[in-house]
């Protein structure tokens, strides 16, 4: 079974082909830059070895960067398939499903209709998850085609974890909650680690943490979120690349009173100048260590808030499950950056949280632990692969 995945941004789209018999992922790419003047595709395809090609173009939408992606899928010198007819299932990334989606959906009117009324809680990227599978059901006419959605996986939250103590009309008449993102990577991740653990996953207690330039940690029980860190959109939560994460709410009037800045001003800071790149002008993490190895104290400060952090809501999240199996770093940082692992977990030894600083130096492109043998709770990097948990989820939904 052959699985095209679509994962849509609001100026990007990824794509990867995925073969479900041999395990094997014969072309994938991103089109990046989407609405400039000038954007670019990046396409690899695994025919008579890896092959790379990347072309710049003028790419206005994501219905023209789809059109793309797959004319280069059925290119007939390095595409990987002759025809999209041998795609046999298409599944898409969905940020927001609201209440409406507790599992992945296959696509007719009235889940297309669905993801377009959630369009308010996601409006920078909903439309573009829009575009993605209306022009897709255009160009793969025959196949089924699968929405799996960002925020299903933490639709198992109780109403004390996800509810905001405001107002309960507004809950009513907008849905205004906590709902959370990043929810493939934490189910793959959760997965991964309980067959490592060798438990089943319903006999787990796990803390994910996806960190990248977007991050969230969840509380993981049984396989069941609990509690997570981003909230009604992906600002809440830790602090990231160029997002502030949790802040005071009267920082809002606060600026509007003090600085004059309008609300659309407001949230495009909090969104785009803030995070780490606020602290000290960097938002990747490797120019940030860099810098405080040149003795840059923005730089160190940024590192130090962000592990700080990191630390925090492991801490909260030890107590909301009552300790853990495991704690598990995945994405770009929690991957490949041991300082950030190091600097989170120190200091926890007393919660049960004994890292060792050997086996977590260097970056991780496999599975494997970091913690001493007499830690109480575990401690392991697993690579996410949320295109392979979407394909999963499609081929779930499709029986």
């Amino acid at each position: 079974m052959k699985i095209l995945v679509i994962n849509c941004g609001s100026s990007s789209l990824k794509y990867r082909l995925l073969d479900m018999e041999t395990g094997t992922a014969p072309a994938s790419g991103m089109v990046e830059r989407i609405g400039e003047d000038v954007g670019f595709i990046t396409h690899k395809a695994l025919c008579d070895g890896e092959r790379k090609f990347k072309e710049d173009h003028p790419i206005p939408d994501h219905d023209v960067a789809l059109r793309f992606a797959v004319d280069h899928l059925t290119h007939p010198d390095h595409g990987a398939v002759a025809h999209v007819s041998e795609i046999d299932a298409v599944g898409h990334r969905v940020v927001q499903g609201g209440e409406t989606f507790k599992a992945p959906a296959v696509i007719d009117k009235d889940v297309i209709e669905a993801i377009r009324e959630n369009i308010p809680l996601a409006p920078l990227h909903n439309p573009a998850n829009l575009t993605g599978i209306e022009v897709a059901l255009e160009l793969f006419p025959k196949c089924p085609q699968v929405a799996v959605f960002d925020t299903e996986f933490h639709q198992t939250m109780p109403s004390r974890a996800y509810m905001y103590a405001l107002p309960y009309e507004l809950y009513e008449e907008l849905r205004l909650r906590r709902y959370g993102f990043h929810g493939t990577s934490h189910r793959y991740v959760a997965k991964a680690a309980a067959r490592l653990l060798g438990k089943p996953l319903e006999e787990t207690r796990l803390i994910t943490v996806h960190l990248g330039n977007g991050s969230s940690i969840t509380a993981v029980d049984g396989g069941r979120c609990v509690d997570t860190s981003m909230g009604l959109t992906p600002l809440a939560g830790l602090m990231m690349g160029t997002r502030c994460g949790d802040i005071d709410p009267a920082i809002h009037a606060f600026l509007a009173e003090n600085r004059n800045m309008g609300i659309a001003e407001i949230d495009d800071m909090l969104n785009k100048q803030s995070g780490l790149k606020g602290i000290c002008g960097m938002n990747d993490m490797r120019d940030i260590h860099d810098a405080r190895n040149d003795g840059d104290a923005k730089a160190q400060l940024a590192f130090e808030m962000f592990a700080y952090q990191v630390k925090k809501y492991i801490g909260a999240y030890l107590a909301v499950l009552g300790g853990a199996d495991a704690v598990v770093f995945t994405a770009g940082i929690g991957e490949n950056d041991d300082f950030v692992r190091e600097t989170a977990c120190s200091g926890l030894e007393q919660l049960g949280i004994i890292i060792d600083q050997s086996a977590n130096q260097g970056r991780k492109s496999e599975a494997c632990s970091v913690h001493r043998p007499e830690s109480p709770v575990q401690v392991w990097v697993v690579p996410t692969d949320e295109e392979l948990e979407i394909a999963l989820a499609s081929r779930a939904a499709l029986g």
